[in-house]
């Protein structure tokens, strides 16, 4: 698994973003999701958690976060 942002991100429509700005806001995100998930995962490890089982709570995490597509905010 890399932490380096992904070549391209997919649009909805199935093609690439390729908006400058959208590009550099995508990858500013993941540079700072990429830091909280290390150090969530280093200090829940450096504080007794097992790592497997961290690493399955943060996928869950993100696996339950509701669409922003969605009405509502229900679920993915």
């Amino acid at each position: 698994m890399s932490v380096a942002p992904p070549a391209q991100w997919p649009g909805a429509d199935g093609q690439p973003v390729s908006c400058r700005e959208k590009l550099k806001v995508l990858a500013e995100n993941h540079e700072e999701a990429a830091t909280l998930l290390r150090d969530l995962l280093e200090d829940a490890v450096l504080m007794g958690v097992d790592e497997a089982a961290m690493r399955r709570i943060l996928a869950e995490m993100v696996a339950a976060l509701p669409s922003p597509r969605r009405a509502g905010g229900g679920g993915a």
